[in-house]
């Protein structure tokens, strides 16, 4: 496994994290007993970085995290592992409104009583990384939020500060690292989805800030391992987002991405993520892991060597502006 900084923040991670989402549900059928054996064998091949939330599985992905945490250290595992969780604004629109106002999605009362549940799920005095789940353009010019949990961070209830992006504009948080508001940025960033290249990731780079990369495969598509005729169970999230005519025509993209990958020497799950690991301003990459062998799929390619510059201008050309799936076949 290799290690990156975590921005200006003295904490080396794994540059393979472990992204949490499915443990906790919405990705279809999961059993526990899988979910930590993928943990304690992740953790056991030097991935030293979980994220997760709230909102996975109200606390199931939380919980179980805890309890592979605390049965290692029993066990005298000798380890230290950085656990980034999120914190999704009070009911209302997802993503927040322009009109909707900072004070009244994540007031002060409402922060304080949700860090308290995740402090308790994960079974800690205190946060290694609380992330805001999303946030708005609207909000940056006054972002009480951050003044919060800078608050709370001086209380020693919360270490560093991030934001997870939303996905239509994740551009809205550039003016944040600017001003100082943030340590780390979870952002969606992978061969289709581009867009942070322009500038995102270099601002990242410049103000120190950590870059957590999401949806490295966009969703499993960028594995290889989707048909045209492949279903997804009615719990499983992908049911909406491969929607319609959506699956097919990603399909269509990935094969191919497939030909010019050809004697490349990578998997395409490889070149998912080495194509990602290629920004230097990226930090860690979370992809979801929820069995023994995608434990070890993912920690591995952190073995390969770098993907080479040809190879890295070869799938640049694969950018997909999609936006929320607007025309454009």
């Amino acid at each position: 496994m290799q290690f990156r900084n975590f921005g200006k923040h003295p904490f080396q991670c794994s540059e393979i994290g472990f992204g949490a989402w499915a443990i906790g549900g919405a990705w279809g059928d999961q059993a526990d007993s899988d979910s930590l054996a993928a943990l304690n064998r992740a953790l056991d091949l030097g991935c030293n970085f979980i994220d997760t939330a709230a909102g996975y599985g109200n606390g199931r992905s939380e919980r179980l995290i805890a309890k592979v945490l605390k049965e290692r250290t029993a066990a005298g595992k000798k380890e230290t592992v950085f656990v980034a969780t999120k914190t999704p604004p009070d009911t209302g629109n997802w993503p927040p409104s322009p009109y909707d106002l900072a004070d009244a999605r994540y007031a002060e009362t409402y922060l304080r009583a949700n860090i308290a549940e995740r402090l308790a799920c994960l079974g800690t005095a205190k946060l290694d990384l609380l992330q805001l789940h999303t946030w708005t353009r609207a909000w940056n010019r006054n972002p009480t939020p951050f003044k919060i949990l800078r608050k709370l961070q001086s209380e020693g209830l919360v270490g560093l500060i991030g934001v997870s992006t939303p996905e239509h504009d994740q551009n809205c948080v550039i003016d944040l690292m600017r001003g100082g508001w943030i340590d780390s940025v979870q952002v969606i960033y992978n061969i289709f989805e581009q867009e942070p290249a322009a500038e995102l990731l270099d601002v990242a780079q410049e103000c120190g800030v950590g870059i957590i990369v999401r949806v490295a495969f966009d969703e499993g598509s960028l594995t290889g391992k989707f048909t045209a005729q492949t279903q997804f169970a009615k719990d499983d999230f992908r049911t909406g987002y491969f929607a319609g005519d959506r699956l097919v025509r990603t399909v269509n993209r990935v094969e191919a991405i497939r030909t010019d990958l050809t004697d490349s020497g990578y998997t395409m799950a490889q070149a998912a993520l080495k194509f990602v690991l290629a920004h230097p301003a990226v930090s860690v990459v979370i992809p979801g892991i929820r069995n023994l062998s995608q434990a070890e799929a993912n920690c591995g390619v952190s073995d390969l060597p770098a993907m080479p510059v040809t190879v890295v201008q070869r799938l640049q050309k694969h950018a997909w502006r999609r936006a929320f799936w607007y025309g454009g076949k």
